[in-house]
């Protein structure tokens, strides 16, 4: 039997004065051993960050940069969690589960939207070392259904070996009013966007009281921070004087743009002499054939870009000042990279509601032509358009999502003074690295090997390679020291690639078409950087080499069965019992914080009905109820001058079901049904203590609503303005009752129904 005796190395006698006291040595790493910081940015392509080329002003990146290195031929998955589950475990993504967006589970070990217990996180490494470790922002690591106030929480950060956590777990939030969460629970943003909030900050705030707070009480450990900000993801949001900064500055448009980069680039050495400048991606148009409201329109989402990235970047300078009062700026190694390159989800116009590209609709140009100035606001969930990411993507192919340059190849920046003297500061590393190489480069510099079991887990073994051989190279020495890294593969989405001693060949595919059907390009990377040669018909013997050895690497890192279907279809997910996905009822006793919202009924894809116990007072209270969504998208139900409103927001497209007569004080039973077809009207009914008192209809209804959840007796994020948000309850939510219904009227039949009734509205 196992006892506290066990392993005690003193003597245990009847008395204490006939037994010696022992005191296990804590464990704690050697001095000199650099603290870490890993700054992540989300959708940010190589050309975005002033020191690789770009004309937006990021002071505090290029600090870090001109004190340390920049890689040149540095490259991710080409999407969010897969890159985050290799950064942290130093495995390919398909082979810890993660094979795309935590979203879903396709049911095949590949993608299991959460990382397998045998690819434990360079967090459970350290930890057990001596380490502090600290996770502040965006996690996206969680299958989405578990990211609930009830969990289950062990793919949570903190099951994942980070001692504290503060951020959002989705993979996206709105930075003003964010879904946030402390350790295992969530809680209410701390001031509003009318105090002057954004979540960048917030961040930065917390990280700096989590360093601070462990210098002051336990220096002699060194901290491990992940600071994944949820920046510069859509939706594009930035304090008011940022977004004044970048009024006009693009207004010479895309093509101008990025030819300028492509120069910067060129003059700065982050790429080779001799590369070409890409031509547009398919469906890019030329700047100038554009009208003045599609131009107008596209710089005005990329202001917002702007501005974003501006303000990362401050609240990454505030963090550097920190490290630097402290006194510790010179023992931090901080790695500084994105997750994969510019997005592709704003289209070829961009949007004002970056859910139109997860519904499949394109921007309704007429719409927006009265909303520039809200664009980079609250009042916006933007992101810009495909001309603009190409642009962040200078001087490379495709974009996020896609295995070509433009998808895969990030900025990296490594800065750690101590190590890093004025000697190689501000140089530039040519060699081709991976985002699994970051965690071997780390137990490298700490003198570390893996852990042969974390948690009784047998692990698997690391498929990264250090990069710490890179970091005191002299200048002279760089063209003859060539990467330690032999072959890398790369798939996502059916989109496939593979590298190896300088070529590359990769496919584009074509969502709904065989896997057999895709034409496989050859490019010589050491002469071609931005792969605008293929060698496919020159070089056919390389090129089969090359796709065996993909095929492989698939069967090496379980990248089988390959799953070509599109990005939209894996928010459906799996009704996993135990989970909110799993049921059908859902029975609410407010009050609560908000509730995710993939732990959230799905209010788009179905029929719903909503059955509310409530008690108005004798003073009949007012205010919102329940509600969806924001500004952009979104529905609320909510109580007004008495009476019952049902407001549905379609892309600010709303339709209003008023209740003819005012409600009751005292307690009274509300209810709300909707019934749509599976893709567009929806036919819907208000009932008073179960009694039918309105029906109506409503034009459109989005699958997919947004990526914020439900709020219960307020609305922060304002769906409607027919009220002042937050709006809130004044009296009280006793249950709320939602009933969903999987399966949908016939569409033929339905729609037309709701459409009659449309028509006497």
């Amino acid at each position: 039997m196992t006892t506290a005796h066990d392993g005690f190395g003193g003597k245990i006698g009847r008395t204490v004065a006939e037994s010696e006291p022992w005191w296990p040595e804590p464990v704690l790493p050697p001095p000199g051993t650099p603290n870490i910081v890993m700054i992540l940015l989300d959708d940010t392509g190589v050309g975005h960050l002033g020191c690789f080329g770009s004309p937006i002003k990021t002071d505090n990146f290029d600090r870090l940069a001109n004190q340390g290195l920049r890689f040149s031929n540095f490259h991710t998955t080409a999407l969010c969690s897969p890159s985050r589950s290799s950064l942290l475990t130093g495995r390919n993504h398909h082979a810890v589960g993660m094979r795309a967006i935590s979203n879903f589970d396709t049911g095949f070990p590949n993608m299991r939207g959460s990382i397998a217990p045998s690819a434990g996180t360079i967090s459970e490494m350290l930890n057990p070392m001596g380490w502090s470790t600290f996770c502040v922002g965006k996690w996206h690591l969680a299958p989405i259904m578990e990211a609930s106030a009830a969990g289950p929480f062990h793919n949570w950060p903190l099951q994942k070996g980070f001692d504290r956590f503060y951020g959002f777990m989705q993979g996206e939030t709105d930075h003003f009013h964010p879904d946030l969460c402390v350790d295992n629970h969530p809680i209410d943003a701390p001031a509003r966007p009318e105090d002057g909030y954004h979540l960048s900050e917030d961040l930065v705030d917390q990280a700096i009281s989590m360093i601070r707070n462990q210098q002051s009480l336990v220096p002699e450990k060194p901290f491990f921070l992940y600071l994944p900000f949820g920046a510069t993801h859509a939706p594009h949001q930035a304090p008011d004087d940022y977004l004044a900064k970048y009024r006009g500055f693009f207004d010479e448009g895309w093509d101008v743009w990025r030819e300028r980069v492509y120069r910067r680039q060129l003059e700065l050495g982050t790429i080779p002499e001799g590369t070409e400048l890409a031509p547009r991606n398919p469906g890019v148009k030329a700047w100038d054939t554009m009208s003045s409201l599609e131009q107008e329109f596209a710089c005005r989402l990329q202001e917002a870009f702007a501005a974003f990235l501006e303000h990362t970047d401050v609240q990454v300078g505030r963090l550097m000042d920190a490290l630097e009062r402290l006194g510790i700026a010179d023992d931090t190694l901080i790695f500084t990279m994105a997750d994969n390159g510019a997005s592709q989800e704003g289209n070829d116009t961009g949007l004002f509601d970056e859910f139109r590209y997860f519904n499949g609709l394109t921007e309704d140009m007429d719409s927006v032509a009265g909303r520039l100035d809200d664009i980079g606001t609250r009042r916006s969930h933007s992101n810009y358009p495909w001309g603009w990411a190409q642009v962040g993507n200078t001087p490379a192919k495709r974009y996020k999502q896609n295995t070509h340059g433009g998808g895969v190849r990030d900025p990296l920046i490594v800065s750690w003074p101590a190590q890093l003297d004025e000697s190689v500061q501000g140089q530039i590393r040519h060699q081709f690295h991976h985002i699994t190489d970051i965690v071997p480069t780390v137990l490298d510099i700490c003198g570390y090997e893996p852990p042969d079991s974390i948690k009784g887990v047998e692990q698997q073994p690391i498929d990264g390679t250090s990069m710490a051989y890179a970091f005191d190279l002299e200048a002279n020495d760089l063209a003859k020291v060539p990467t330690r890294k032999t072959h890398q593969y790369f798939e996502m989405l059916g989109h496939r690639g593979i590298w190896s001693n300088g070529w590359k060949a990769v496919t584009y595919h074509q969502s709904g078409t065989s896997l057999d059907q895709d034409q496989w390009e050859l490019y010589h990377l050491d002469d071609d950087y931005s792969e605008c040669h293929d060698l496919a018909l020159t070089e056919p013997e390389k090129l089969a080499e090359l796709i065996e050895l993909f095929w492989s690497e698939a069967e090496i890192h379980g990248v089988l069965p390959i799953d070509d279907g599109e990005l939209g279809g894996m928010f459906a997910g799996h009704p996993v019992a135990g989970t909110p996905r799993g049921r059908d009822r859902f029975i609410y006793h407010p009050p609560l914080l908000r509730v995710d919202a993939d732990s959230a009924p799905s209010w788009g894809a179905r029929s719903w009905s909503v059955r509310a116990e409530i008690d108005r007072g004798a003073e009949a209270a007012d205010g919102v109820l329940l509600a969806v969504g924001t500004i952009n998208n979104g529905l609320v139900i909510y109580i007004q001058d008495g009476h019952l409103v049902y407001e549905h927001n379609n892309f600010t497209v709303h339709t209003i079901l008023r209740s003819p007569q005012p409600l009751p004080a005292g307690e009274v039973i509300i209810g709300v049904v909707q019934e749509r077809v599976r893709r567009g009207p929806a036919a819907t009914k208000l009932l008073v203590d179960d009694v039918l008192v309105a029906t109506g209809a409503i034009p459109e209804v989005s699958v997919m609503i947004s990526s914020m959840g439900m709020t219960f007796g307020s609305n922060p994020t304002g769906v409607s303005d027919s009220y002042a948000a937050p709006f809130p309850f004044a009296g009280v939510i006793n249950r709320v009752v939602v009933e969903t219904k999987r399966s949908l009227r016939p569409d033929d039949e339905a729609a037309a129904e709701i459409r009659a009734a449309l028509g006497t509205q």
